[in-house]
């Protein structure tokens, strides 16, 4: 039941990046993340679903064109932290970015969203 409820957090996050106009995004976000969230992205450290939302509207800008956002594993979650995998790609062959997301939940709402963008390469050894 608790990775049923942060499956359903974190699908509504992902669809605020692909909403079918911005408008959508700060709705999509409220059903999802707490007023206070906690957003650790590329850029560092923010708060509130308005700085998430500055982030989600930049990524459905990009230069390359409107791209899609999509989780592309299971959602693993021991206790209240949840992590996925999700890939970005934007139209016509242009960039795709992968990564994994680490996920607080409070009350059945994401409060802390920890972004790592791009592959991990192996550890010499």
């Amino acid at each position: 039941m608790q990775e049923e409820t942060a499956c359903s957090a974190i699908d509504t996050f992902i669809s605020a990046f692909n909403a079918s106009d911005d408008s959508y995004v700060t709705a999509l976000l409220a059903q999802a993340l707490t007023s206070d969230v906690v957003f650790w992205g590329p850029l560092g450290r923010s708060e509130g679903i308005a700085a998430v939302e500055r982030f989600v509207l930049d990524i459905r800008h990009h230069p390359a064109g409107t791209g899609t956002m999509v989780r592309c594993s299971a959602v693993d979650m021991p206790d209240e932290w949840a992590r996925y995998q999700w890939v970005f790609t934007t139209p016509d062959g242009g960039p795709r970015l992968a990564g994994t997301d680490v996920v607080h939940l409070r009350r059945s709402l994401i409060d802390q969203v920890i972004v790592f963008a791009g592959e991990i390469e192996p550890s010499a050894s």
